[in-house]
């Protein structure tokens, strides 16, 4: 029972990942104690000195991220190795010897350091804006080994919680065990946020962008529904236990599916499953899948200083196709470097907008030699391996751009698409898809473009919802332009992981969805329950809803009842 001084509430944010959890919160607040940080008495014999200290703190916080990256797959891989080469940048460096040249004493030349790289960041906006939360971690976790602590970070709970944070670094949440850890609330982010992304990768129920979590009192009872993003506070106990016991029920029934993707009319739909690398390459294929909708060879080289070779990419990327084996393929994505993935050989650097600037196939155009060696080795692989290899290219904005990249894949003997990311690229889809085999939607970016809204911006999570009606209609143009052209669309951003999303993608005509592998069973075993002209009713309504809100709860009142 709810006693008169426990007042059941809700609390509301963006759904990330449809599950539920109930348990009593944990209260993140990664920070050095503030008596450690006073008692800290550094005594450097000059600026150099100082300095020497920070590279040696920077260094062991960097092999941490990299330590933990060696562990991890996927996403959580990508972000950690990320984070490693963001904390023993040279540029951060720089920027704390010149406080520290300035008087500054070493903590403070630290913070200011950290805030004039977050102030450019922030005025980047876009992807840039993403690694603010990591520089903030990084921060801590330097400061941490130069008082001589711990760094700080999720402390693992005792018992099963739900943890409750402002924010949780990609450090953080990458090192999550869904055994203990329930489910995440946090303040800020979006759906498409680090935090998100990996949540999705372990499965743990996640809703973001709730304002007041961090007023939640440690300890309070909490429901978190990843369907709806409700936060019960104090729920009737045995009511949130019983409908967390059908959820887990309901979630190993979908566990069993094991393909091939259709709609309950037998319509086939082509789930397929995103990678970065030959491990999560490895796992993916004991998935129930038909192939690879992304493969994000960038992901392969973000410790790379010197571009490999032909020969060395061929034998990476066969490392990936090999276990698909020749009744499957592999879709690549060909370097979506830039922004907030550098690839030191690949981007420009002192970009004042990278997320607009030089990024995925725009860095061909004053260097094709990195373009060209790349579909060499990618064809390498392919015909060493025996796997289908269908290549793509990031950031295509006009059909000239497409052309050219179709040309000299199709030179090649392999299929070409382009992925739809910018807004002009689906107005033209159905003039793109006469000079290219597929179209791959990458809702992520092409949200963030369409709504002229920072993927981390808080306060404008309501917008990087791939739920809103303009990115919907974006997608359900491009879908159409396929279905008249007689050629494939496919979704490889984090909407194909929604199963209710899904459905709607699929009513608007998307003959593939590409995810996580941990999302592959949930999606293929909704879209089974769902005969095709009610995909088709399902995405009329959510395109009809005025907000991301209406249209969750109207595509689920139909599928859902």
């Amino acid at each position: 029972m709810v006693t008169s001084s426990e007042v059941r509430s809700t609390l509301r944010g963006t759904p990330v990942v449809p599950a539920l959890a109930h348990g009593p919160a944990v209260l993140v607040r990664s920070a050095v104690s503030p008596e450690a940080i006073a008692a800290f008495e550094p005594s450097f014999a000059d600026a150099d000195a100082a300095l020497a200290a920070y590279v040696e703190a920077a260094q062991a916080v960097s092999e941490g991220f990299a330590r933990k990256a060696d562990k991890a797959s996927g996403a959580a891989a990508e972000v950690l190795t990320a984070s490693a080469g963001l904390a023993r940048d040279k540029g951060l460096r720089a920027a704390v010897r010149k406080h520290l040249a300035a008087g500054e004493d070493l903590l403070t030349a630290v913070h200011s350091g950290v805030e004039q790289f977050v102030t450019v960041f922030t005025g980047m906006g876009g992807l840039m804006a993403e690694r603010v939360t990591d520089l903030h971690d990084i921060e801590r976790r330097i400061v941490a080994h130069l008082v001589g602590e711990p760094e700080p970070g999720v402390v693992v709970p005792d018992t099963p919680s739900v943890l409750v944070a402002e924010d949780l670094a990609p450090s953080d949440t990458a090192g999550l065990d869904p055994a203990v850890v329930l489910g995440l609330v946090t303040e800020r982010g979006g759906p498409t946020s680090h935090t998100a992304i990996i949540a999705r990768q372990l499965g743990i129920p996640c809703v973001v962008g709730v304002a007041g979590a961090m007023t939640i009192p440690a300890g309070t009872p909490l429901l978190v529904d990843g369907t709806t993003g409700v936060v019960e506070l104090h729920p009737d106990p045995a009511e949130a236990e019983e409908r967390v016991a059908a959820d887990v029920a309901q979630r190993a029934s979908l566990a069993s599916w094991e393909g091939p993707g259709a709609t309950a009319d037998g319509v086939s739909i082509k789930i397929l499953a995103n990678v970065a690398d030959a491990d999560s390459a490895r796992s993916a294929s004991a998935a129930p899948v038909q192939g690879v909708g992304l493969f994000r060879t960038e992901l392969c080289f973000l410790n790379r200083q010197d571009e490999p070779s032909v020969e060395e990419q061929a034998s990476i990327y066969g490392e990936v196709l090999g276990p698909f084996g020749q009744d499957r393929y592999v879709v690549v994505r060909t370097l979506d470097a830039g922004s907030d993935k550098p690839v030191a050989f690949a981007t420009h650097a002192g970009e004042e907008n990278p997320a607009l600037g030089v990024r995925g196939l725009r860095l061909s155009f004053d260097n094709p030699g990195l373009l060209d060696r790349q579909l060499e080795a990618i064809a390498k692989a392919a015909n060493a391996t025996g796997t289908e290899a269908w290549v793509m290219a990031p950031m295509v904005a006009t059909v000239a751009e497409a052309g050219d990249f179709a040309a000299k894949v199709h030179a090649l003997g392999l299929k070409a698409g382009v992925m739809i990311e910018v807004p002009s690229a689906a107005l033209l889809a159905h003039r793109i898809l006469e000079v290219v085999d597929f179209l791959s939607i990458g809702t992520n970016d092409l949200t963030q473009y369409t709504m002229a809204a920072d993927r981390m911006a808080t306060d404008l999570a309501h917008l990087t919802d791939p739920w809103q009606p303009a990115v919907l209609q974006l997608i359900a143009i491009t879908a159409e332009a396929g279905f008249h052209a007689g050629k494939p669309v496919g979704v490889c951003g984090e909407a194909a992981a929604d199963p209710l999303l899904a459905c709607v993608l699929v009513g608007m005509g998307v003959t593939s969805l590409s995810m996580a592998a941990a999302a592959v069973r949930p999606v293929g075993a909704r879209l089974a329950t769902v005969p095709m002209d009610v995909c088709e009713d399902a995405a009329e309504v959510a395109l009809s809803a005025t907000d991301p809100a209406a249209a969750r709860d109207a595509v689920r009142a139909l599928l859902l009842g």
